[in-house]
């Protein structure tokens, strides 16, 4: 379920830049954790006595559902949401009656089904304070929470966060694994070689018996030497990299469940998470991959929160009928292979003055082609991630006619 409405004036936290990298850190899919969550969000309802509990979290523009109970909603704008006030609190945010309030009684949520009227909501806050998003419970009749139940609410967000943090060490775990992987498989070719020149060397002197010359023996003998020490030389280097002789079991297990990320991955997540946004503003969302690479394995390393925010960015400036193109290549240079994303829309393009911001980092915000409000955030947290990640970000625009960002994104290859 999608809901596109417009707003003004929404809250913004003061430290919202922070709060955007803080989340991005998590790299979450936000496609992917209906199950990890659903039952915290099945508890929190049921601990209330409300009919309805969500759990959100909350980027630059969208408000993402990545769990629910009682209401099949994935995402929202973030100016229409309720939760945009209660990432604003440090304890908690409470409306009695949605209906009454001029914020949100307009909402798609309140004025039409499910008609809900209560709302309480706990802000999803990291270790170092950053509050992400919020655990909410809504119901169509007013409550009264009783302070056990407030706390048991808290104690369900707190657990939200630590799977979120468990998730993102899990998937490291398992970068870490596919890159040992493709370690493994260089050191066995590397190896290779100087073993099969001695095994080459000793089959020649085995072959000529008697008849092996004694300079000729010393000179295969030496050959010999330069290869074992090849191999010597590279088993040092494994062993001063890894010096932990044992796996734990979690690790192997990890590494027997270890998948990787593919262009053919990439793209179906891009088609689930935006589509929706695109079928509603009545825009064309495409998105295409390289045949011939398009199942190689690669990091994914905050590649959805890159290509997202630029996603989300051309849809908004994009009018109905307009077009958004996402071009995903992985392009297999010898040196090193890279990530090619290229996000074009026909919509109403950027100044050269507003190109320059972009690529300083400093964007400011405009309205959307659909009245929708912007933050200023998005495009400089992409701005960031690609310098992070050692990548390089270009721009072309021409007023009236669309925009092309241009990703080029260096990867390891699994």
């Amino acid at each position: 379920m999608y809901c596109y409405m417009s707003t003004s004036n929404a809250p913004v936290p003061a430290n919202e830049m922070e709060r955007l990298l803080g989340l991005s850190e998590l790299d979450i899919d936000y496609s992917d954790h209906q199950v990890t969550f659903q039952d915290l969000a099945k508890l929190a309802a049921k601990v209330t006595g409300t009919r309805i509990s969500l759990v959100n979290l909350i980027d630059s523009l969208t408000q993402w559902t990545i769990s629910n109970y009682g209401l099949d909603i994935e995402q929202m704008l973030r100016e229409d949401s309720v939760c945009q006030y209660t990432i604003m609190e440090s304890d908690h945010f409470e409306i009695g009656d949605l209906s009454a309030d001029d914020r949100f009684k307009d909402k798609f949520y309140v004025a039409g089904a499910p008609n809900v009227k209560y709302y309480y909501g706990i802000p999803l806050r990291t270790s170092e304070g950053l509050q992400i998003g919020a655990l909410c419970v809504l119901d169509q009749e007013r409550k009264t929470l009783e302070p056990e139940k407030i706390e048991l609410l808290k104690i369900i967000a707190d657990e939200i966060i630590a799977r979120l943090k468990t998730h993102k060490v899990l998937e490291n775990l398992k970068s870490k694994l596919l890159e040992a992987r493709q370690t493994q498989k260089k050191v066995a070719h590397d190896i290779r070689g100087p073993l099969g020149g001695i095994v080459g060397l000793a089959q020649i002197i085995r072959d000529q018996g008697d008849e092996n010359r004694m300079d000729e023996v010393l000179e295969f003998i030496n050959l010999i030497h330069k290869s074992g020490n090849s191999i010597l030389d590279l088993a040092e280097e494994i062993l001063e990299s890894h010096n932990e002789k044992t796996t734990s079991a979690v690790a192997q297990k990890a590494a027997t469940n270890a998948q990787g990320f593919t262009l053919m991955i990439f793209k179906d997540k891009l088609e689930k998470l935006y589509g929706p946004q695109a079928k509603h503003k009545n825009i064309r969302f495409e998105v295409n991959t390289s045949p011939l690479t398009e199942h190689i394995n690669f990091s994914k390393s905050k590649l959805l929160q890159i290509t997202g925010n630029l996603i989300s960015n051309s849809m908004k400036f994009t009018p109905a009928g307009g077009t958004v193109t996402v071009d995903l290549h992985l392009l297999i240079d010898p040196a090193k292979p890279v990530l090619h994303i290229s996000v074009r829309d026909t919509g109403v393009g950027i100044s050269e003055e507003g190109m320059q911001a972009i690529l300083l980092g400093n964007a400011s915000s405009t309205g959307g082609t659909g009245g929708e409000q912007g933050f200023g955030f998005g495009l400089a947290l992409v701005k960031h991630l690609v310098d992070s990640l050692g990548g390089k970000i270009g721009i072309t625009s021409e007023a009236g006619v669309g925009t092309r960002f241009e990703i080029h994104l260096p990867q390891n290859i699994y």
